[in-house]
Order: structure tokens, then sequence, then C-alpha cells
């Protein structure tokens, strides 16, 4: 199931941002008394009650205002309003219910979506002061008093946050489904490579950057195999974002990235691998997906003999961390070579849904031994005791040795390389997890 979105909304300056860092446990937003400071959407991950979901610091909303900034900040809130799950309407009880606060509260009221109201510095425990009653004349229904500076109330309003998550009712979709991500930065070609494996016009596309706006599910089978396609709004540099409605699609973004199997990440080969492009790479990578490297409009380039090598190294060299995944050079837009994108698809979904038994990673593991010596320091040197593999997805192993500090990077890149020479691994990162055996000579 996909994370549940969070938004924090309300006018300027009624503590948004300092309930924001609280909660996220770290300063995140910047926090101060002039009013419209945080004027972009901010978010992080929370997890409380082994619920992990994703919180969205808004700029505040000042519905009157003929100020352009402040027009802007109310934009993205309504819009992080439009993708919450669940809104958190923050007023201020020093200040009492103002006419923006009910102007805001109307705009809420027709989201249709479960709305907290959180009436903040109240800034003593006990029965709330009287005059926080005036708020029930937002016609919201109950409020949750809280003071974000001191930390009161906190339990009680994400209590009421939680109650209002959607069921986890489990997968989307059968295990015998591969959920395919496809990423990348803006007008790469993801639309129109999703659009002509289905063969049809099913996602709109367009030469403007951040046509789509929002991950979008295409089920699809081929072969008796049955996928769904996942189409994401392009990402790009935060610098670089000039619309917000762009600016906020970055999170279901990185959201499709977690529901998928398998992430195929376009690069532009007129482009080639950018400082961006690396960066949506790494975090598929961060989060154990299997990945492809799709390099799109391959047929806009002038080649000669061997650009197709000397381009496949280039991509290598800036992607270093991903060396495993497979590189495929296509264009979506003629159709060369899409329809090897299902083949390595498959491939690189079963390479990270491979188990090996303990006993055949032993046996690797003492020849790799036998073969380079593990490090040693100040005469004590690493011992290897035995190897199994945790899970799959990426495949993860569980490596019991004596002492972690021996166990130096390189030769944990040394095992890795043996398991991917013996047992393939092609397509996905693989995970190791470090646990000392005590007391073993």
């Amino acid at each position: 199931m996909a994370k549940p979105v969070v938004a924090v909304v309300g006018r300027p300056n009624v503590g948004k941002s300092t309930f924001f860092n609280y909660v996220a446990g770290k300063r995140i937003s910047i926090v101060e008394d002039t009013p419209g400071v945080t004027r972009d959407r901010i978010y992080t991950d929370v997890e409380w009650r082994s619920k992990i979901f994703t919180l969205i610091d808004t700029g505040g909303i000042e519905p009157y205002t003929e100020d352009k900034i402040m027009q802007q900040m109310k934009r993205q809130a309504e819009l992080a309003i439009d993708t919450a799950d669940v809104i958190i309407f923050m007023v201020d009880a020093k200040d009492g219910m103002t006419a923006s606060d009910k102007e805001v509260g109307s705009m809420l009221r027709k989201a249709n979506k479960p709305i907290i109201l959180a009436v903040n510095k109240v800034d003593r425990v006990g029965e709330p002061p009287p005059e926080v009653y005036e708020f029930y004349n937002l016609g919201l229904g109950d409020m949750v008093t809280i003071s974000s500076v001191h930390g009161l109330g906190m339990g009680d309003l994400l209590d009421a946050v939680f109650e209002h998550f959607p069921e986890d009712t489990g997968e989307e979709y059968g295990e015998d489904v591969i959920k395919v991500a496809v990423i990348g930065k803006p007008n790469a070609g993801k639309s129109s490579l999703i659009n002509k494996i289905l063969g049809e016009d099913r996602v709109i596309v367009s030469d403007i950057p951040g046509t789509t706006r929002d991950a979008i599910d295409t089920y699809f089978e081929k072969d008796d195999q049955k996928y769904v396609f996942i189409d994401t709004a392009g990402i790009r540099r935060k610098s670089k974002i000039n619309e917000n409605i762009e600016k906020y699609s970055i999170i279901r973004s990185w959201t499709a990235v977690e529901r998928a199997d398998v992430c195929v990440i376009i690069i532009d080969a007129q482009d080639g691998v950018t400082e961006q492009d690396t960066k949506i790479a790494g975090y598929a990578h961060d989060n154990g997906k299997a990945s492809i490297i799709v390099i799109n409009k391959w047929d806009l380039l002038e080649k000669t003999t061997g650009t197709l090598e000397e381009y496949r190294k280039s991509v290598m060299e800036k992607l270093g961390f991903m060396t495993y995944a497979p590189v495929l050079f296509i264009s979506a837009k003629t159709g060369q070579r899409v329809q090897k994108l299902f083949e390595l698809v498959n491939f690189v979904a079963n390479q990270a849904a491979l188990r090996i038994s303990t006993g055949m990673l032993n046996d690797l593991v003492n020849e790799a031994i036998a073969m380079v010596q593990p490090p040693s320091d100040k005469g004590k040197r690493l011992k290897i005791y035995y190897m199994t593999q945790a899970g799959v997805k990426p495949p993860s192993f569980v490596i019991f040795i004596n002492d972690k500090q021996l166990m130096h990077y390189s030769y944990e890149r040394y095992l890795e390389n043996q398991l991917r020479k013996s047992f393939g691994f092609e397509g996905t990162p693989i995970r190791f997890m470090l646990r000392e055996k005590s007391k073993e000579t």
C-alpha cells in the first residue's frame, strides 16, 4: 500500500512549521515569527503506531491577500489538500478565530477529506481555555488542543490522524503482477514509452515538462505475464521547479518507486546522465529496487562505430553505484527495442526474488576466503563464520563475523562481486547485514 499523506494547513504564523519539526524529530522547516516563511511545501516520513506516513508542511493560506507570494502559497496548500489522505487544519488559540480561519475552513469542508482541527498555542495542561470553544463555529467537529512549542497534546492529535488512515488491505495487486515504476526527469519520454507499450495513447504526452502530474497505474498483460506500469510525474531539481503543481508531484513519484518491484529509469540520450538522473537512480537503489537503465531517444543521436559501447561506458561511470543494472537503448517514438524491455523486466524481477541455499552460500564464502584473505587490523583478522540469506527484493544476506570493525567496505564489495559472479543477481542491489558472533575463536 502507498503511504498515507497528511497535510498541515492553516493561515500564516499559527505554528505549522513548529509542529512539523516536533513530529519529524528534527529541524526541517524554518521557524520564524514572520508570516509566510514556509513558502514551499516541505515533507518528511513519520512513523506513528507502527504506521509510516508522509507529513507535509505547507505555506500559510491567506485567502484575501493580493500579495503574489501569498497567492502562490495558497495554491500550494490547495494542491497539498488535493493529494492528502488526511488534513490537519491548524488554528491559533491566542489569536482566536479570524476571518481567514473561516475562509480556510470553508475551503476544507469542500475538499471532502478527513479533517482534524488542531488548536495550537494552548501552552498549559488541564482544561482548555474557554476561548478555544469558538472554533466549533468552523463546523469541523471536535478539536484537539496542542502546544507545538511544548509538545502538549501531540499524541492525541496523531492518534486522531491515525484513525482516518485508509485501511491497509495488503498488496494492491497479486504476487503474480510485476509492478513497474517508470521514473526519470521531465520530458525524458516516460509517457511515450508506456503509450508505445500499450499501443494506444493512454497517458497524455506533450513537450511541456511535467505534463504527468500524478502516478498513473496501467494494467497490462503480455505472454501470460501480468504487469502494472506506473507512469510518474517527471522529477526535476528543486531549484528548477517553477510550477507549484509540479513540485508536489515529486512526492507521488517517490511513492511510486517504493511501491514498485522494478524501476525503469528513463534517461534522455541527448542529455546524457545528468545530476538529477543520478539522484533519481540513487533513490531506486537506496530503496533496494531492481532497476533497468533505459536510454530513450536513441534514434535522434548521430552514431558511428562504437557509439553504443562508449555511451554505455559513460552511463556506468556516472552511475557507478548501479553497475548491476542492465542498460537498454530504445526509441519510444519508433518502437526500437521497446519489446526487449519486457524480457529485461521479467529477468530483473526474477533476479531480485532469487534465493540461494545456506550450503551454497557458505561454499562460496569458503572459496572467496581462500582466494582473498579477509582484512586484519593491529594483528586481529576478520573471521567470517557463515552467511545465510535473510530475504529477497532485494536479496539480503546476514554475515556472521567476529568483529564488525574489521569488515572493510572493499572486502564487502569483494563478497558482493563473488555472489554476482556465481549466482547473477543482475539488475538488483544486494544488501549485507553484519552480525557479531561473540566469543568465537
